[in-house]
């Protein structure tokens, strides 16, 4: 190609006005080329981030088409139409019923995800789960809103961040024991393998929503851990010990916690709750921390 340059003044160095569009000599201002394409960032920006782009919103790799298409306006003048009065030029559907079903679901999961403010990298691990299953087509069958949550169930417990499936069921207005159910396929299918939840992973959280002090938090996660060691309360599950323990604690201190917040918060049923602490109860002064200062001594605790 050959070299743009001022015919008067052929070494002086051009300057480009992108405002608009023209390049011009720095010696004589002659306009020695136009339509100079903005390659420089847009200045507002519709999102949270920095990053400002002028091609609207990222690739979507999860999509087979890229999420890129091409929309045709309406028709205008003599030459958008044929003989007989009809548009010469259409929109083709490019985007497959594979990739709408896609898109649906991925914001279903985003839906879901914002409502018990879930970060993106969850979200972006369920879109991706949920499109290995969708790939497969093992799992067709199965309602999308109930295979949604399983997968943002599976994603919380890969992320090291789990939540309850009370908790999801109630984000997604599923069926607890069909998300469940739907989880352990999923597992199976994909082959994955996640950490062994434990009482400490719904501790902060639990106590935080309950309004409990840091002392009473780390008094009852030192007996949920106790109980765990020491296999008190054998076949429950870590959930119904994390509430155990909260009510163990909250019980022998002044910030007491009746069975009802507890239950509410936890999604564990009161009964439940009921159980577990009649066992954690049988070990008790082996539970509590050395300092902790009892409010209501041991042999005080509602039996």
């Amino acid at each position: 190609m050959d070299k743009v340059n001022c015919r008067y003044h052929p070494d002086a160095p051009l300057v480009e006005d992108y405002h608009a569009g023209d390049t011009i000599c720095s010696e004589c201002g002659l306009v020695v080329g136009d339509r100079v394409i903005d390659v420089s960032a847009e200045w507002r920006s519709f999102t949270n981030s920095e990053d400002r782009c002028r091609v609207g919103a990222h690739e979507n790799l999860l999509l087979g088409g890229s999420d890129l298409s091409t929309i045709i306006g309406p028709a205008t003048g003599g030459s958008s139409f044929d003989e007989f009065g009809l548009p010469k030029y259409y929109n083709r559907n490019t985007m497959t019923s594979s990739d709408r079903t896609l898109i649906c679901v991925f914001k279903e999961i985003a839906t879901m995800a914002d409502r018990i403010n879930l970060p993106k990298t969850i979200v972006d691990r369920a879109n991706y789960l949920f499109k290995q299953v969708h790939d497969t087509q093992k799992l067709r069958r199965r309602p999308h809103d109930i295979l949604a949550s399983a997968c943002l169930y599976l994603a919380c417990r890969e992320e090291g961040v789990p939540r309850t499936f009370k908790e999801i069921s109630a984000i997604g207005n599923v069926n607890m024991k069909k998300i469940s159910r739907c989880y352990m396929t999923l597992r199976e299918l994909l082959d994955t393998n996640v950490d062994i939840i434990k009482s400490d992973d719904f501790m902060s959280r639990f106590c935080s929503k309950l309004g409990i002090s840091h002392l009473i938090q780390r008094a009852a996660t030192h007996i949920a851990r106790q109980a765990e060691e020491m296999d008190v309360a054998a076949g429950k599950s870590p959930i119904s010990i994390a509430a155990a323990a909260i009510y163990m604690a909250s019980q022998a201190s002044r910030e007491k916690k009746n069975l009802k917040e507890i239950a509410d918060v936890t999604g564990v049923a009161a009964t439940t709750i009921k159980t577990s602490y009649k066992l954690l109860l049988e070990k008790a002064s082996d539970l509590f921390p050395e300092n902790f200062k009892f409010a209501t001594p041991l042999n005080q605790l509602p039996k």
